[in-house]
């Protein structure tokens, strides 16, 4: 698999992020989409081998538009020069939670899994209740070496531990947290040899699936909002 022509021509976009430049290169964006898709396809089938929950998954359903949101940014640029994916057994829905790909060439590429849930306040107390109720399993789960070696749990928090709930609990420090996720950094040359990316993702993947299913389990009843 050559990702050649991806990197190339997420990179010609961000120098040309303007919707006349991307409409006159509609060849080029999908030709770089399959290639994209190819990879998200070949990821499904490693991910498969430890997580059944995901085979099966079209890849198409599984990425995201270049196009962005800008109505409330101050970034005008109608593109996010981006191939991104969300691997999960229901597809990219945020939950349950599953394995996030994002290829962005200047080495802004990176692995993710977990929760970005800032906007979901439900989903976010369901996390904070079940970390508060099963707190060991979580330590065992984050503090595993193999973890260790690669992650850090990331995400926005809030100064002080929420009311509600024990300010000398053992897991404050990750109740003051409004989502929780791992993002690994992947270089651009990484993505030049697929092969090689591939057995590294899967691998790394293998690692999150612990905290994933964690998660998973504490999202158990969470419905996504209507619109």
């Amino acid at each position: 698999m050559n990702t050649q022509l991806m990197l190339g021509y997420l990179t010609d976009l961000s120098f040309h992020n303007n919707r006349e430049w991307y409409h006159a290169h509609k060849e080029e964006n999908q030709a770089a989409n399959m290639q994209f898709e190819e990879l998200v396809q070949a990821l499904i089938d490693r991910i498969g081998e430890f997580d059944g929950s995901v085979l099966g998954r079209i890849p198409k359903d599984l990425t995201f538009k270049l196009v962005r949101d800008t109505r409330f940014s101050h970034d005008k640029s109608p593109y996010n020069p981006a191939f991104r994916a969300h691997i999960s057994s229901m597809g990219k829905l945020p939950v349950p939670v599953g394995y996030y790909l994002m290829v962005k060439p200047g080495n802004l590429s990176f692995l993710g899994g977990g929760l970005f849930a800032d906007m979901f306040k439900d989903a976010t107390t369901m996390v904070r209740d079940y970390i508060s109720q099963n707190s060991e399993e979580w330590e065992q789960i984050i503090n595993a070496p193999d973890f260790r070696k690669y992650f850090s749990v990331r995400g926005t928090a809030l100064k002080n531990v929420p009311a509600g709930y024990e300010k000398g609990h053992p897991q404050a420090e990750f109740l003051k947290f409004k989502s929780w996720y791992l993002e690994y950094p992947v270089k651009d040359a990484e993505l030049m040899d697929a092969e090689a990316f591939l057995a590294k993702a899967a691998e790394l993947f293998r690692l999150m699936k612990p905290f994933n299913d964690y998660l998973n389990k504490a999202l158990a009843e969470f419905q996504m909002p209507t619109r």
